[in-house]
Formats: structure tokens, sequence, C-alpha cells
């Protein structure tokens, strides 16, 4: 059994398994090296040989538990032909999308558009790194992707004014972001995917009496979508404030925390398998606060089913020495 099934399936407690949000990325020089001969993002996520090498580029470095495809959220709406750009220092531009244009669109269109990425999914799997390791395919929650496709861009810490105005618009894209999100979840899986990730990086925007209609139904159709295909499923509700209401409702196979969290009220309000906590920051430090800060979260979790990842995506910044330093740290525990 792979080692992440063997938490997510088994609630194993007796090991910690070890991924990294954006492990395949920014912060190794072998990646910039691609990056810098290609600027176009979303042709880099669709170039199967370069997307395959990039996921793998970590795994050659690290004793990894599991590779995560490279690929971005934003698939989804570059999928229903809205523009999606990636400005340097600026993060995701999107142009406006038609909803005319949007609801003509079919599978085949769809899938046809994005198909590379499950190319990768398909090469990456079968690659022999992988044989006793993971393969995470992965998407945007229904809610994220609403923001960014109506937003147009990373709403950092507010949304634009009248967000909320045309209900019919925001039900009616939910809607067709749910039907994608499941072909583009059933697509990874039957490439090779053995476990889905769904991401959503905004859910700490909404007030309390909106996450049943944004993110609790949605996200609640998606996983028991996932389940439905008999892959495990891991959600990152970023910021949400009551994990435990999250859990409850819509029960993943295990839940990922974000570094604001306390993972000692984690434990003692939720049962399932849980991943992640640690601060990204703490990877710029030193050695020892290092160790510090991660036995904290191993020592907190040591009777409870969890895989060790980090609380959001690692920085640019990161010495890639420290993330072998931390590896080190979680394997020998």
């Amino acid at each position: 059994m792979k080692p992440l099934h063997r938490i997510l399936v088994n609630k194993d407690t007796s090991f910690n398994p070890i991924w990294i949000m954006r492990q395949a990325g920014r912060y190794l020089p072998e990646f910039r090296e691609i990056r810098k001969e290609n600027p176009n993002f979303i042709n880099l996520c669709l170039n199967e040989d370069l997307s395959s090498e990039i996921t793998l580029q970590p795994l050659r470095r690290f004793d990894l538990d599991a590779a995560i495809i490279f690929s971005d959220i934003l698939m989804l709406p570059h999928g229903l032909g809205q523009k999606v750009e990636f400005e340097k220092n600026f993060g995701p531009k999107l142009r406006e999308f038609n909803l005319k244009e949007i609801t003509k669109i079919d599978e085949i269109d769809f899938v046809e558009k994005i198909h590379r990425v499950y190319k990768v999914i398909e090469k990456v799997s079968s690659d022999p790194i992988l044989k006793n390791k993971n393969t995470i395919g992965f998407v945007g929650a229904p809610w994220t992707l609403l923001v960014y496709m109506i937003n147009q861009q990373s709403p950092k810490k507010s949304l634009k004014k009248g967000f909320f105005e045309d209900e019919f618009l925001i039900n009616r894209i939910l809607l067709i972001i749910e039907k994608f999100l499941k072909i583009h979840i059933k697509k990874q899986v039957e490439s090779g995917a053995n476990i889905i990730q769904i991401f959503d990086s905004w859910a700490g925007l909404l007030e309390e009496k909106d996450l049943p209609n944004y993110v609790y139904t949605p996200t609640l159709n998606l996983v028991n979508y996932v389940k439905s295909l008999n892959v495990p499923v891991i959600c990152f509700p970023r910021e949400v404030k009551n994990y435990k209401e999250f859990c409850d409702i819509v029960k993943p196979d295990a839940v990922s925390i974000d570094y604001n969290v306390d993972p000692k009220m984690i434990l003692k309000d939720i049962k399932i398998p849980i991943q992640g906590g640690l601060d990204p920051k703490i990877l710029l430090s030193d050695y020892e606060n290092l160790k510090q800060e991660a036995s904290k979260y191993l020592d907190i979790f040591k009777d409870h089913p969890y895989i060790f990842n980090l609380g959001h995506g690692i920085l640019p910044e990161t010495n890639p020495e420290m993330v072998e330093n931390l590896i080190k740290i979680v394997k020998n525990y």
C-alpha cells in the first residue's frame, strides 16, 4: 500500500509520510532554468515533457512520499475558454468571460483544451521513481474558482465591489464549475492520480452565513464524487474559521490545515486524518528552529493519522537544503 494511502485508508499512526505543497516549482534551481525558457505559465503546464520533468524534479532530489502534478487550479477556466495569464509579481489575470459562450462548451471541447494535463499524469504515474509513492491530482474548489472567474484576479483581502450582486450568474457559474470539475477529476484519476486534493484557497473570505452555499454544499458534492471513484480525497479549506464544522459536513478523507490554526485544537476537534500546518516561513529560519517547529506538529499528532506538510505552498526563496533537513527530521522522528 502506498504511503499516503496507509494514512488515509488504514488510519496508520506508526509513521508520517511527507510531501510539500508547491514542491514542484519556484524554490528549485532546476525548475527556474526551465521557467526562464518558458515564460508562458499555462503553456508550460500543458507541455507534457516539461511538466512531467518538473513534477519529478523534487522526487529525484528528496525522499518525498508523493508527487503532486505540476499544473494549476486555473486550468479549469482555461478549459472553459476564459483567457488566463500570469503576470510576474502580480499573479493570475483572467479576461472577462461570456456566459453564453461558456454554456455552449461540452466535455469534448473542455478535454481537448487541457488533455495534456492528463498525459502528464500518465507519464509521471508510470515512472519507476513513483513505484512505491503516491501521485496526487488536484482541483480548485468551486468557490475559489468562482472567485477567480468573476474577480478576474487574486482577491488578496477582499472581493471586488458588487461581487454577489448577480445571483443568477453566480449560481449558473457554480453549476458549470461543478460539472467540469467532475470531468477534470475523473480524467486525472483515469490517468493515474491515486489521491485528489481540493484547494479552497479563498474559503477564508466568506462570512459564516455564506459557507453552506458556497463552500460546504459544492465541496461536499465533489468529495462524494471523488469517493465514488474509489480514490481518497484531501480538502484544504484555507483559513476557514471552523475546521470542525467543515469536516463534519464535507467529510473528506483528510483535512489539510493552514499555519494560522492551533494544531492542539484541531487534534481535539477532528477525528479524520490531518495533513500539514507548518508555516512555510520556518523553512527560511535555521535548522534548530526548523527541528523544534516540525517536532511540535509530529508530537501533537503522534497518535493521530498525520501526513506532514506545510500550512501553505513552499516559498520561492526557500533553500533546498532546508527542505532536505525537514524531510530527514520527519523521517527520523
